[in-house]
């Protein structure tokens, strides 16, 4: 499996066999996604930086609701939760999804606004990525970000839905999370799946 950030809280997930996912494609954040193709889109809801399918080409079917899905080579099975931490009164509710392929096992947060029930938890152990905002402001911030990493033990975690270079969002960037553990690491927009030690990844948009 390979794993690319393509900016904002979207990535594009390849498995051996080829089937090729795309995680909450976005726009009018004030730099657009890269062109990308996939076979299938997830999206954790339908705000519109996380759920602008026509930024994605050839794509086959969207998946957008709790449930178990079988996606070609990949495994996904999402869980329901809430963008904000008033049982979704404020901003309605997000989908948390877990993607497993070859061997691998990741799971991408969405706009996840609130401090996951223990059950929730038990079902998002033994993860080799973990995918977490860390801006605040619509999601969980870094300190929650930090608090979810410590609370589900992921093999490595990437942080997303941050302020970087053209964002216009009102959110914060990755070095408030910087300043609170030496676990992070900045990297390119390919991310590791081998040899993680605990890092948290900073990644820049391909």
């Amino acid at each position: 499996m390979k794993v690319a950030y393509l900016g904002h809280s979207s990535f594009l997930i390849t498995a051996e066999d080829g089937t090729r996912l795309v995680t909450d494609p976005y726009t009018g954040i004030g730099y657009e996604m890269p062109a990308v193709e996939a076979d299938y889109v997830v999206c954790s809801h339908f705000h519109f930086d996380h759920g602008y399918t026509q930024g994605v080409r050839g794509y086959t079917d969207v998946i957008s609701e709790p449930g178990e899905y079988r996606c070609g080579g990949i495994r996904v099975t999402g869980y329901g939760s809430f963008h904000d931490d008033v049982k979704g009164a404020k901003r309605g509710k997000n989908v948390i999804f877990v993607m497993e392929a070859d061997g691998k096992r990741i799971c991408h947060m969405g706009d996840i606004g609130e401090r996951i029930s223990d059950s929730l938890a038990a079902n998002l152990k033994g993860l080799d990525l973990l995918m977490v905002p860390i801006g605040g402001v619509y999601t969980i911030d870094a300190k929650g970000a930090l608090e979810l990493i410590e609370r589900l033990q992921p093999k490595a975690a990437c942080a997303m839905h941050f302020k970087c270079k053209g964002c216009m969002l009102d959110i914060d960037p990755a070095t408030v999370l910087e300043k609170l553990t030496d676990r992070c690491e900045r990297i390119g927009s390919e991310i590791p799946l081998e040899g993680q030690s605990g890092k948290i990844w900073i990644p820049e948009r391909r």
